[in-house]
């Protein structure tokens, strides 16, 4: 038995699975069967965990001279809406196919009894994620410049793909989303949450009320920001993946251009739990009114009532971190020492940053 640095075992036999209380996030002999059906290399394998695992858990694998990602979900019984390893793949399939810089998808395991939720595997790709640090690849002015015009064009590759027809039609109903997205997140709230915080009732009002007309329907990314794109490790700047499809749909992509530039850092910006990339606040890179008019450029849409999809992107940031600090409260999540306390102070950071957007007063204190 092995185990991950934050305690998460990785068994090597099901038999050994089955005597622990919790199952297991990865069972070596399962994975390796599922490789050898698929081709994927031989031999042992080795592993190590990609990211900090907040919701999707993704590892690199090494099997002989070759690397492959495992991505699957959490362990049940999270709402598997959320966490639909299948769909995530399927999207993927698809952008890939429509020139949308995806990794490949090599196979997928809808088989519940192997790691007791579905997972699949795409191909290892070697870049750079950009969050904190400014690589010293991409550190020159015209490189950081480089990098905020790249995240820009992959947002609107990702938009400009045709969901009239086909198989991707099939990922979301555009008519109706946004007023959707407001109903979902308002009735989350109090299945998720131990404590009262009324302006989460005050600014889902205020979105119902003034929800906009949308002018389009695209591919949703869902959580699109420069941590979930990886860069080619060499100048000049060019994304060679969007990673993380998990919130993907199809609707309105002011909602993807909301969600980007709320939660993107600059010089002067108030930091929230959704400061993920803090590295845009240094000189060279795009400022969020940057990254609006380039999008502006490249997009014919009317960017007019913008600051309501902000709103809304700081809004539903709010609820879901809020299910995550009461899942920590529970003790749900015993190895977060850091993000789930975190939220205490951090769910009313965004709560205030989304009346901001929606030009509410601030509540009383």
């Amino acid at each position: 038995m092995h185990s991950a640095p934050d305690g998460i075992e990785v068994v090597a036999t099901r038999s050994d699975a089955e005597a622990l209380a919790s199952p297991p996030l990865l069972i070596l002999d399962e994975v390796t069967a599922f490789f050898d059906a698929h081709g994927l290399g031989s031999g042992p394998l080795s592993w190590t965990q990609i990211g900090d695992g907040q919701s999707n858990i993704t590892y690199r694998i090494r099997r002989g001279n070759e690397d492959f990602v495992l991505r699957r979900g959490p362990r049940p019984p999270l709402p598997r809406s959320t966490h639909d390893m299948v769909r995530e793949a399927r999207i993927q399939q698809l952008l890939r196919v429509q020139g949308v810089p995806v990794p490949e998808i090599l196979a997928v395991c809808e088989d519940e009894s192997v790691l007791g939720v579905p997972f699949y595997v795409m191909a290892y790709l070697d870049g750079l994620v950009i969050t904190n640090t400014i690589p010293p690849a991409l550190s020159s002015m015209e490189d950081r410049r480089a990098t905020s015009a790249a995240v820009v064009d992959a947002l609107v590759r990702i938009h400009s793909v045709d969901v009239s027809g086909g198989d991707l039609a099939s990922f979301g109903r555009p008519e109706g989303y946004l007023q959707r997205q407001v109903a979902r997140f308002s009735g989350l709230w109090e299945v998720n949450t131990l404590r009262r915080l009324p302006e989460v009732a005050r600014i889902g009002s205020w979105l119902a009320d003034n929800v906009p007309d949308s002018s389009a329907s695209a591919v949703l990314h869902g959580d699109y920001r420069p941590g979930n794109l990886m860069f080619a490790p060499q100048s000049p700047a060019r994304v060679i993946a969007v990673l993380d499809w998990e919130m993907s749909a199809v609707g309105d992509p002011l909602a993807d251009l909301g969600y980007l530039t709320a939660t993107y850092s600059e010089p002067g910006s108030a930091s929230t739990p959704l400061e993920l990339t803090g590295v845009t606040r240094h000189p060279g890179y795009y400022t969020r009114a940057d990254v609006i008019e380039a999008y502006r450029q490249r997009m014919d849409l009317d960017l007019d009532a913008l600051p309501w999809y902000q709103a809304l992107a700081l809004w539903k940031a709010s609820i879901f971190c809020e299910a995550i600090y009461t899942r920590w409260l529970k003790g749900e999540r015993p190895n977060d020492k850091v993000f789930g306390p975190s939220l205490e102070a951090g769910v009313p950071q965004l709560l205030r940053a989304a009346a901001g957007f929606a030009g509410l007063a601030p509540a009383p204190l």
